[in-house]
């Protein structure tokens, strides 16, 4: 099988473009980040240099390895969903489901590794030019010169190929099933799903307890928010099916036909779109708290009239490039997820050509349904964010409501003094 999926990649490489570009992209951030671990344990470094190097490398390499997974795991959903014929004719000469298994997983380590290599050299460039942003920042002294070393080299390769082959996995899975059997997962997600809105509940409420100066202030709101964020992910099938029933009659209202179509469609393959919601809803809730809580915790020092230490200066840096790099894999997972929402569905396409729709209320149908999609899944990530963002802003400043962003001209709702 091995074979199969070396000559599966020969012959038609255009269709793991996606999978290698999600490749390429995390392996460069990996290496970007952990080279700073090389760096740090060279010869002359500094310990407080080599502190916020350290911290830096380890906090962004694990989200990355997280964005990393969701972002092959989409891509090879999309590749999986369009070669079911394929997979059925090798079921049906008499593949087992493991030799299947075994051939996606080919591919996709060979993708890995091809995309690995590929990102060594920008890794290289990006790694100096991250070092150069903390030396002018003054996090790192200056004379510190850029390693990249086996540090960066063997966790890029190992991150992505575990990654990578993790994702193939998973996405192989279902294809792979025989027909009528179903999906052993239902209650797990669901259980996952009360769990993760249950902690998050409890890490934000834990908030209001917490002294606003202490710096795990912030990690407490932060992480309750991500936990909520999750937690709403996970309920995303339940959630798109309501908010189709909400805004049918109002899509039927403002598009006709079309809306009526979405609507329909949003119902009926819930499980199907709400790909497209799980990385909405994540990385809208994370960048919400991530920037509010960081312009909230800016502004309060600002006005204590405190001079920024470094350990603040590696808080700011940590959550401006966290959120960077979630844009960078949210915009490539949407896009990937949009496309496996839509391209699988020509046939549908056709029937409605067929039963009297016009091209026009065609686009229009799959417009509607990516206008709710968008609206339901910021609503929920901002929910989820600003859940930490206003414990986190009352522990903070005494106030309610953050004085920035939109609505920072309205009054705010501060405690009375002590």
């Amino acid at each position: 099988m091995f074979a199969l999926a070396m000559s599966s990649v020969r012959h038609r490489p255009g269709r793991l473009v996606a999978t290698l570009l999600s490749a390429f992209l995390g392996a460069a951030i990996i290496m970007t980040f952990h080279s700073l671990h090389d760096t740090a344990g060279a010869e002359g470094v500094d310990d407080v240099s080599a502190e916020s190097m350290t911290t830096t490398a380890a906090v962004v390499g694990g989200y990355g390895s997280l964005l990393v997974f969701f972002a092959v795991a989409s891509t090879l959903t999309v590749n999986v969903r369009q070669r079911s014929a394929e997979i059925g004719l090798l079921r049906s000469t008499g593949a087992t489901p493991a030799q299947i298994k075994r051939m996606v997983l080919g591919e996709s380590a060979v993708v890995a590794l091809a995309g690995a290599a590929l990102a060594v050299v920008p890794a290289m460039f990006a790694g100096r030019a991250l070092l150069g942003m903390f030396q002018d920042s003054g996090q790192v002294a200056g004379g510190v010169e850029h390693v990249f070393g086996p540090v960066a080299l063997v966790s890029g390769a190992a991150i992505t190929l575990l990654a990578s082959v993790g994702a193939a996995f998973l996405a192989v899975r279902r294809a792979t099933r025989a027909p009528g059997v179903r999906e052993p997962g239902g209650r797990v997600r669901k259980f996952a799903g009360y769990g993760a809105l249950a902690a998050g509940t409890g890490s934000v409420l834990t908030t209001f307890a917490m002294d606003g100066t202490d710096p795990m202030t912030m990690a407490a709101a932060a992480y309750g928010a991500i936990l909520l964020a999750v937690g709403f992910a996970l309920f995303s099938p339940a959630l798109l099916r309501a908010a189709a029933g909400r805004l049918g009659r109002p899509a039927e209202a403002l598009a006709g036909a079309s809306g009526y179509l979405a609507a329909h469609t949003m119902r009926r393959r819930a499980g199907e779109l709400s790909g497209v919601l799980v990385p909405l809803v994540l990385f809208t809730g994370m960048a919400t708290a991530t920037l509010y809580m960081q312009a909230v915790e800016s502004d309060a020092i600002k006005a204590s009239g405190l001079t920024r230490s470094v350990e603040d200066k590696n808080l700011e840096t940590l959550n401006l490039v966290v959120v960077g790099i979630v844009v960078v894999f949210s915009c490539v997972m949407l896009v990937n997820s949009l496309y496996a929402a839509t391209s699988y569905r020509s046939r549908e396409f056709g029937r409605q050509r067929l039963a009297g729709a016009t091209p026009g209320q065609v686009l229009g149908t799959v417009g509607c349904e990516g206008l709710v999609l968008t609206v339901t899944g910021v609503f929920f990530g901002t929910a989820a964010g600003f859940a930490g963002v206003l414990p986190f802003t009352y522990a903070r400043t005494g106030s309610v409501l953050p004085g920035q962003g939109p609505g920072s001209g309205s009054p705010s709702w501060r405690s009375p003094p002590p």
